[in-house]
């Protein structure tokens, strides 16, 4: 309800300073539905970013498995060379006996008693013979089964390398068009629609400073996670950031639980698949509570229908009121760690 109230009562400060050079009769966009497409191409910018986060989690992952693959291959690709070594000589030796085995030449050799002293050994040898060409076909196999399983490990790397560079290019492109936006109107509109909306977030700020000690004395590892995220209040939002200085929402989630003790991807996507589901009126502090179809935000909650957030570019840390929407994105649901 403070968020709804807040954004009217800025909402109703801007109208008072639009322009006639901005309302006219060519219907030009008003400085309140200038900012609040801002604020949308803001949050679309946050959205994508966290996306990105997703596609750079998975890509990393993937980089793993292919380096742990392509390692195997190349020992396996070793032992084939080795192997063939070994099968080259029973081949070259083949060659020199005509393809009559050695148990033939013996038994028709002038010396009976060196094929009956010599017949055990010889069978011995032959079975090793016919165990290293069995070793080097399977060898063989395996190492064309990984060489295949490298390239398809490769596909998918590449595949998340596009996906990666595709959603931060897309993030990029919504905060040019904001500043687009905001270029069409005049320095003195700008300075004055920056100096609304940054007394909003010292307001917020200093809200959230004194509100934050409601929520310091939570037990266990949910407590720290609270009070790390809770000494972040004012620090400014980056996409793609993880403190200690800048976050973006999934960034300040994972380190405040990093803090305690439990690891959590950066992405609130991959986040949402960790611990347990928790229905909406069994929300504890300390739970993360996720928007977004698909998943594109994350924040803690504390307890009272309020929750700790980064919330998009523009804006800082804070203390803020748990809602079903959050702009456009609607809430998904909660995991307890």
């Amino acid at each position: 309800m403070r968020s709804v109230i807040r954004y009217f009562l800025i909402a109703s400060l801007i109208c008072g300073l639009i322009p006639s050079t901005i309302n006219n009769a060519s219907a030009a966009p008003t400085l309140i539905e200038v900012q609040a497409r801002v604020i949308d191409l803001q949050e679309q910018a946050a959205a994508a970013a966290e996306n990105a986060q997703e596609a750079k989690v998975q890509l990393a992952i993937l980089q793993k498995t292919l380096n742990s693959v392509q390692s195997q291959a190349t020992a396996q690709s070793a032992n084939v060379e080795a192997m063939k070594k070994t099968v080259g000589a029973i081949a070259a030796e083949q060659y020199k006996t005509g393809g009559i085995s050695e148990s033939l030449n013996l038994l028709f050799s002038a010396n009976p008693t060196l094929y009956l002293s010599s017949a055990g050994a010889l069978e011995i040898i032959n079975r090793q013979r016919t165990e290293n060409l069995k070793k080097f076909s399977t060898a063989s196999q395996r190492l064309t089964a990984t060489s295949l399983t490298v390239s398809d490990k490769l596909a998918l790397v590449k595949a998340a390398q596009a996906r990666y560079t595709t959603q931060l290019a897309n993030a990029n492109a919504k905060l040019k068009e904001a500043e687009a936006l905001l270029e069409q109107l005049t320095k003195e509109e700008r300075d004055k629609l920056n100096r609304i909306f940054n007394d909003a977030e010292d307001a917020d700020q200093q809200r959230s400073l004194g509100e934050a000690s409601k929520y310091s004395t939570v037990n266990g590892k949910a407590g720290v996670a609270i009070r790390f995220a809770l000494n972040q209040i004012g620090d400014k939002y980056v996409f793609g950031a993880a403190g200690m200085v800048y976050w973006d929402c999934s960034g300040l989630t994972m380190r405040a639980y990093e803090a305690a003790g439990i690891s959590l991807p950066h992405s609130s996507a991959m986040q949402y698949k960790y611990g347990k589901p928790v229905d909406r009126q069994d929300l504890q502090p300390g739970d993360l509570i996720f928007w977004g179809k698909p998943i594109s935000h994350v924040a803690m909650y504390l307890g009272g229908g309020r929750m700790v957030t980064a919330p998009r570019t523009g804006a800082r840390v804070k203390i803020d009121d748990f809602v079903l929407n959050l702009g456009k994105k609607p809430y998904i649901g909660a995991r307890r760690l």
